[in-house]
């Protein structure tokens, strides 16, 4: 990939051009998605601005993409648009940040395009070491990194494991390899979103994660920046309603992939999908992990009349455990018969037992912050924390269940065939 050509010029200029000059595209073009953000904007911008003028090496302008805000944010938009040279307003009648994020980029005249969230979170010492890679050619895409090594990160522990389950959840049903899907400090080269937006269906919280996948199963090259972040107390984003839409994504994203989706202009997304047999083996497994989620809700909710949580979330796991395994067994792994039922069941055991100490320790430090957080808050943590069960839990009972296996006596049929035979 040939390096972008640099700016000739550091003077910075009005993006309207004097006059009616036609101005020169700038080399970045950082767009700030915001809906309702009249307390923070002003600040923000400025503070961007400050950066960009004083020690950012490129030629930059600031995209303020307001998507349908119902309070002053758009006139503040406007007027930093007049005051601040290279910073624009964008009004976007239609709210959603895969919308904002969309539209700005795709009618962009610059050759590298970023996004930040409009609190500023993460620190903007990382925006050169994120564009970058994508002036030098290196990489076609760059996003921020708050998991892993070299971050400095202050947030609350539910937004930490949320995030942390979340991520977990997109490496075993998307195959996912990069570390935080929702940072909000991305960059893309145009030449690349031209090609991966048209794809790109969703357009609110998840257009994140979907961009991504798409771009690491086209063969692109992904480069994570550790970044220091701080939490916004004043965050806008329903985590509940957020959680279940990202779900809803993921499904439809591995439904796609498992169908062989492909991409016209982007090679190598065909090669790169999951084998058919172990997304048949994910759907699967989502549907009877779905019907035993929800019937473990349901037992939950009566035991608990009777009972204390914990004890309640015993009993309630250890009941649809046994039904989840032998489902598994027969319907995900197609494994028929006696033989080693004993195993495929302790294995289902093990895979409890990682369950229970999920969402014990997820109700523990529940009441621990919250002596009465109610029926339904301890049912929307028990959810969030048996999500990353699941997860293990589809590992264990792969690799248990689902293993190579030498034949003996001719009783166990070899891999990739339909079923362990009986007798």
């Amino acid at each position: 990939m040939a390096t972008i050509r640099l700016m000739a010029s550091r003077q910075r200029s009005d993006p309207d051009g004097p006059e009616g000059v036609p101005c020169r595209p700038p080399l970045v073009d950082i767009v700030i998605p915001v809906y309702n953000e009249e307390a923070d904007l002003e600040g923000s911008v400025r503070r961007l601005h400050s950066y960009l003028a004083g020690s950012f090496p490129y030629e930059a302008r600031i995209t303020i993409a307001d998507n349908a805000s119902t309070d002053r944010t758009l006139d503040i938009a406007r007027r930093l648009a007049t005051e601040l040279p290279s910073v624009r307003a964008l009004h976007l009648d239609r709210k959603g940040r895969g919308h904002a994020l969309r539209s700005a980029w795709m009618q962009s005249d610059a050759a590298v395009l970023a996004y930040m969230d409009a609190d500023l979170s993460t620190d903007l010492n990382a925006l050169l070491p994120l564009v970058a890679p994508l002036v030098s050619g290196h990489s076609q895409v760059s996003i921020g990194r708050r998991l892993g090594p070299g971050v400095r990160v202050v947030r609350g522990l539910k937004r930490e494991f949320i995030s942390r389950c979340y991520n977990l959840i997109l490496r075993l049903f998307l195959g996912a390899r990069f570390q935080d899907a929702q940072c909000g400090f991305k960059a893309v080269r145009a030449d690349v979103a031209r090609d991966l937006l048209p794809a790109v269906e969703d357009q609110s919280w998840f257009f994140d994660t979907e961009l991504l996948t798409l771009a690491e199963r086209a063969g692109l090259r992904i480069y994570e920046v550790p970044v220091d972040w701080t939490d916004d107390p004043d965050s806008r984003v329903d985590i509940l309603p957020t959680a279940l839409a990202d779900l809803r994504g993921i499904w439809r994203v591995s439904r796609a992939l498992g169908r062989g989706l492909t991409l016209d202009g982007v090679a190598g997304l065909r090669e790169a999908a999951p084998p058919m047999d172990t997304m048949r083996q994910l759907w699967s497994f989502a549907a009877i992990g779905g019907t035993s989620t929800l019937a473990y809700f349901g037992l939950f909710w009566l035991l608990r009349d009777v009972t204390s949580a914990a004890a309640a979330n015993v009993a309630s796991l250890l009941i649809t455990a046994v039904a989840n395994t032998a489902a598994n067994r027969r319907l995900t792994f197609g494994v028929r018969g006696p033989q080693m039922l004993a195993r495929d069941h302790t294995g289902g055991l093990v895979a409890l037992g990682v369950a229970l100490v999920v969402t014990t320790a997820s109700l523990a430090l529940l009441h621990a912050t919250d002596a009465d957080p109610g029926r339904l808050t301890e049912l929307a943590v028990l959810g969030t924390a048996n999500l990353a069960a699941t997860a293990v839990r589809f590992v264990l009972l792969r690799a248990w269940i689902y293993h190579p296996r030498h034949p003996v006596s001719g009783l166990l049929r070899l891999p990739g065939h339909e079923e362990r035979a009986g007798p």
